[in-house]
């Protein structure tokens, strides 16, 4: 008996047609977007390893001296009160004296400051060192005194954020940045009570601190930087969560 075979016609439709176009439009689109991703992490991945070896590098040009001279000059508008608080007790004034100068110039102080791609100017204000996870940066600092480029300067290290200087009575705050890895303050989030933190000022004087609470909260919450530490000395260390949403707040009193 004959076996007689059917083959069926395939018939493709415009509306086939234009689906297998856009699979190959959305196809190619994801391999672009993939290359793209990659492209980024790799350049992230080598900008932190570059602010990693620039942090690194101040570190090891540091040098310490007996007598430090403040290079800069504390400026006074006309007809300012100086103010100058008990460092025991915050609320009592010691002197309250008008200033007739326009101009107060203490010691100076001569710091070795550098300068940004983008003009920020700064210096090196104190050394942290965390032996538990492995942390040892110096913090950065605006010649100003201020915060306004802290964002430009926490891409080279942790800064300075708030407070009376390293190892001075009060409370110390340092920001970094978490990059969730072993740079600069990603680790914090693993510090417990009792982690010891060693801050270096640039006399060379060290001063150890005990880890005594670590909390979160939202970015705008900044009870964190009170200098009200009954007379005692205290750090701050504030960096992200993993998700960047919040905040996490190491405090840390001197041993």
């Amino acid at each position: 008996m004959n076996q007689i075979i059917v083959a069926e016609k395939l018939y493709i439709t415009p509306e086939m047609r234009k689906k297998k176009k856009m699979y190959k439009i959305d196809f190619f689109i994801s391999v672009f977007l993939v290359v793209v991703l990659f492209s980024y992490y790799i350049y992230a991945e080598y900008d932190k390893n570059k602010s990693e070896a620039v942090s690194q590098e101040i570190l090891s040009s540091l040098t310490f001296v007996d007598n430090l001279f403040d290079d800069t000059t504390i400026k006074f508008s006309k007809e300012s009160t100086l103010v100058i608080l008990n460092t025991e007790d915050p609320f009592e004034v010691i002197i309250s004296t008008p200033v007739e100068e326009e101009d107060i110039s203490g010691e100076l102080i001569s710091r070795n400051t550098s300068v940004t791609e983008n003009g920020t100017e700064y210096y090196t204000d104190a050394i942290i060192h965390i032996p538990s996870i492995n942390v040892n940066y110096p913090i950065l600092k605006e010649t100003s005194g201020t915060i306004e480029h802290i964002d430009e300067l926490l891409k080279i290290s942790p800064c300075y954020f708030w407070g009376y200087g390293p190892n001075e009575v009060g409370n110390y705050c340092i920001v970094g940045h978490n990059y969730r890895s072993t740079k600069f303050f990603s680790k914090v989030l693993d510090l417990e009570n009792n982690d010891i933190i060693e801050l270096t000022d640039l006399t060379g004087v060290t001063l150890k601190y005990s880890v005594y609470d670590k909390y979160v909260v939202n970015p705008e919450e900044l009870d964190c930087t009170s200098q009200l530490t009954n007379g005692l000395k205290e750090l701050t260390l504030i960096t992200c969560t993993n998700d960047s949403t919040k905040r996490v707040i190491v405090k840390a009193r001197e041993v």
